[in-house]
């Protein structure tokens, strides 16, 4: 199973937020020389992550292109990505994988067919679809408005159209309490796709169980930065 260290990006810095909420960040030095410290520790793959962006309060790209030059990782990047056009330009500019969430919900729920033109055009293969559940339900738009659609019906609906599948709990991401084991299972559970697990990490034994959940990734944030889990072991 895949270790892969978080750098979400607020206000040009790398932070970590307890539950997603403005206010609870702590601040980690600048995302570049994280991305270089977690690969020098064996990290293959970085979660890159532009909250700004997602909350529509600006954008940290250039610090994305950055992160990708300085580093030999596989670079998988989230982030406010609500259009085509966007997303092509990240697939452009040498990004490996783009995660999409609210576009994600928003063609699953009209059928506006942007996710199969990028698939069209840059391949299903680069694309991870965000999958933010809060008490089994999706929730889009930075986690601020509850979409009503079960986690795992949502998952099936797009099973076809992406490489695989980012699994986060709301309800513990960032307040390293530990995962809920019951709630990776079923998503696991309901595709073949590969399954990246992020939220409430807190502990080598929660990575165990993940593990043991058959999830394909796990996603470290907090409990990496403040040395509660490492990248190895």
């Amino acid at each position: 199973m895949e270790r892969i260290p978080a750098i979400d990006i607020l206000n040009g810095r790398c932070a970590q937020l307890v539950g997603g909420v403005l206010g609870t960040e702590k601040y980690y030095g600048s995302p570049v020389d994280a991305a270089k410290k977690w690969v020098m520790q064996g990290a293959g793959i970085l979660h890159v992550v532009d909250l700004d962006a997602t909350l529509d309060r600006g954008d940290n790209f250039a610090s994305v292109l950055e992160i990708k030059k300085a580093t030999n990782a596989i670079v998988q990047f989230g982030g406010g990505i609500r259009s085509v056009e966007k997303a092509a330009r990240l697939l452009e500019c040498g990004i490996d994988r783009i995660i999409i969430g609210t576009m994600a919900v928003e063609d699953y729920k009209s059928g506006t067919g942007r996710l199969e033109g990028i698939a069209q055009s840059c391949g299903n293969g680069r694309i991870i679809a965000a999958i933010d559940s809060q008490k089994g339900v999706v929730v889009s738009k930075g986690w601020t408005v509850k979409t009503g659609i079960p986690t795992n019906e949502l998952i099936k609906g797009l099973e076809d159209r992406v490489w695989g599948f980012l699994y986060t709990n709301v309800d513990v991401e960032g307040r390293m309490k530990g995962v809920d084991i019951k709630s990776i299972r079923s998503v696991v559970d309901a595709t073949d796709k590969p399954v990246i697990i992020s939220g409430g990490v807190s502990s080598a034994a929660d990575i165990r169980a993940i593990e043991s959940a058959g999830a394909w990734g796990v996603v470290l944030g907090k409990a990496l930065y403040e040395g509660k889990i490492g990248l190895k072991g």
